[in-house]
């Protein structure tokens, strides 16, 4: 049978009638196929190489027109796309207007749920299997979750009430590779590991399947070989993790071996009762670079497929990740109080250098946010200076944990929120644009947003020095240039700044833009333009403590301007605008205003400068928002009316 890997629109009902040889040549496409297009542009890679071959034999065996497929993360969904009539469109994965990088119900049929988040697979795949048996339907649920995302608050509260549901024909797949983003952490990547590799257990299960294989009786001697493997893992593992919570475990077996899985999953697909199958993978497999550094090549930008190397590196450009790993480490050579948590996220949060230099000081919990909030929650009780650094999206994930174990007991623990606003083609799953309005309407919290690396530097050290209770700095996904980026961060040649105080950027008479973190920059483009073009003198403030507003200046300057706009890099519902809002109405403040920032809805996938101009978060749309707001009456985005005489 013949296929075109970047054509075919039906493969997957060509892998049901292919045999194993030619799977695995078809295997060997996808893999080239996908390495292709990530190496043109940012993507996800290594998660994505290393899940190829189990796609091909969970499709190969089960019915996708019945049956229903979950992917924890999604992330490592590229064969699925292709499989399932998406493979001429990967070329425009995560470009604006084409396939999402993850699952997505928008996109096909076969996409049974979205994600993007860690750990939901397995309480959706719940959720999945009471609604077919409400609705009295047949197949089977298939979850396909990781090592590190199995470890996730969520996915062990799922397994708890799944294994002992009593539901028939659902199925875990175990996509064991020993890795989240970073290597897995933890007792439960501890217990696969010593699955994976107990010499007594694997020694062992081979003689006896040698000995009764040698038995009559053949298919009761199979069947008496999964119960004594079940007896054997019970006494050398002192119990079965997965079985006590009423699961049928079976393997490790080679997520790379084509042919034992097809054959493996033929025979456990008639098994009734809750079964997980654990399938060791090798992420970035087939690809050398991937292979020997999968956390690299997690998530990758623009590459020579040849030698592996990133295309454009740019020496002098820092991202405000990098700067925080880099002042943090200076920063804890001189106070030992300091240390720093994340949930999986070490490289992706800068935090590399730190645990390097300070290991004992440095912790990284896996993907589980609420846990590191609380963790790092005791220790501020304890006189500790604690950076819980987290990216935006999925800090959401602890917003309990920050209400109630942080702000409510005003401990002092510091929120590195990375990836604030606009992220770029991971998405609205990734998209940091709701932290300030969860964190606005916690009392305690302060919340930061500098506009350069040199002002978060300075921010992080009086945070150190000064700060007290619960406080948050926001910053975005991007890149500075830094003409010495060695020194830079020194301790020494970071100039101190009071955050509690907004700072006028550029003076002016007609109208106050006040502008907080990314957008200052933005709004001090607009300024020039407005004066170079049409005269109009405007005002930029760094408003760069969100919470508390500086009141101070609001009153004495808020009355001089015709109209105050605000600019944020969040959503406008209940944002940074919100809070000067609320002050207008409170104090009867009366003037034009005029909020720009992320409206309600969810942003889509695609470049980052791309969808801020969508979005109207860059000079023109501030000029355009100015333009038309200029009038004596006029509608802000919200749909509320304000004049001078209201």
């Amino acid at each position: 049978m013949r296929w075109n890997i970047r054509e075919d629109t039906d493969l997957y009902k060509k892998v049901k009638l292919l045999d194993v040889d030619s799977l695995k040549r078809m295997a060997k496409e996808i893999r080239q196929y996908i390495i292709e297009v990530v190496s043109g542009k940012e993507g996800h890679l290594a998660s994505n190489l290393g899940v190829v071959e189990l796609t091909l034999a969970l499709y190969k065996v089960f019915d996708l027109e019945k049956d229903l497929f979950i992917w924890d993360v999604s992330h490592q969904c590229y064969t699925h796309k292709i499989l399932t009539g998406r493979a001429k469109e990967l070329r425009t994965i995560r470009d604006l207007n084409g396939l999402s990088g993850f699952a997505s119900r928008k996109e096909s049929k076969f996409d049974v749920f979205g994600a993007g988040h860690a750990s939901t697979s397995i309480a959706a795949g719940y959720g999945f299997a009471v609604a077919r048996d409400l609705l009295r339907e047949d197949g089977k649920l298939v979850m396909i979750i990781g090592d590190g995302a199995l470890a996730g608050g969520m996915a062990l509260e799922a397994l708890n009430q799944l294994g002992v549901s009593g539901k028939e024909d659902v199925m875990i797949v175990l996509n064991d590779n020993s890795m989240s983003i970073a290597k897995s952490v933890g007792a439960i990547s501890r217990y696969l590991t010593n699955i994976r590799v107990l010499p007594q257990y694997l020694r062992l299960k081979k003689m006896i399947r040698y000995l009764l294989s040698a038995l009559p009786g053949g298919e009761r001697t199979i069947g008496f070989i999964d119960r004594t493997k079940s007896a054997i893992k019970k006494l050398l593992l002192k119990g079965s993790f997965f079985e006590d919570l009423g699961f049928r475990y079976f393997g490790p077996i080679d997520g790379h071996d084509l042919e034992k899985m097809i054959s493996f999953f033929k025979r456990v697909k008639e098994i009734k009762e809750p079964i997980l199958v654990h399938v060791i993978t090798k992420k970035g497999k087939g690809y050398k670079w991937a292979e020997e550094n999968p956390t690299k090549y997690h998530g990758i930008g623009n590459f020579d497929v040849k030698n592996g190397e990133i295309r454009e590196v740019k020496r002098h450009f820092v991202s405000y990740s990098d700067a925080f790993g880099k002042t943090l480490v200076e920063l804890a050579r001189r106070d030992k109080r300091i240390i720093a948590i994340t949930a999986a996220m070490p490289d992706g949060t800068g935090l590399v250098p730190f645990r390097e230099s300070f290991p004992d000081r440095f912790f990284d919990l896996g993907m589980t946010e609420p846990t590191c909030v609380t963790f790092g929650g005791a220790l501020a009780a304890r006189g500790f200076k604690v950076f819980v650094a987290i990216y935006s999206t999925f800090l959401q994930r602890a917003v309990d944990q920050i209400i109630h174990d942080i702000a409510l007991q005003n401990l002092g623990v510091i929120f590195a929120i990375d990836r604030a606003g606009i992220v770029g083609r991971d998405g609205p799953t990734h998209h940091g644009v709701f932290d300030i309005t969860y964190l606005r309407m916690i009392p305690n919290m302060r919340i930061f947003a500098p506009s350069n690396l040199r002002e978060f530097a300075s921010m992080l050290k009086w945070m150190v020095e000064k700060g007290e209770g619960p406080m948050a700095i926001r910053y975005p996904r991007e890149k500075e240039w830094v003409q010495d980026p060695e020194n830079a961060f020194k301790l020494s040649n970071i100039s101190p700044i009071d955050p509690m105080r907004w700072e006028v950027i550029r003076e002016g008479k007609d109208i106050c833009i006040l502008a907080c973190g990314s957008m200052v920059k933005e709004a001090v483009k607009a300024a020039e333009e407005l004066k170079i073009k049409e005269g109009i003198e405007v005002e930029v403030v760094n408003a760069r403590v969100i919470k508390p507003l500086d009141r101070d200046f609001l009153k004495r300057n808020l009355e001089r301007f015709r109209i105050v706009i605000t600019v944020e890099e969040n959503v406008l519902k209940g944002g940074f605008g919100s809070g000067i809002a609320e002050y207008v109405v409170d104090n009867n403040t009366k003037i034009k205003m005029v909020r720009l920032g992320i409206p309600d809805d969810f942003i889509t996938h695609g470049d980052r400068d791309e969808l801020l101009d969508i979005t109207g978060l860059t000079k023109d749309g501030i000029l355009r928002k100015i333009r038309k707001y200029r009038g004596e009456r006029y509608e802000i985005p919200d749909g509320t009316r304000y004049s001078r005489d209201r």
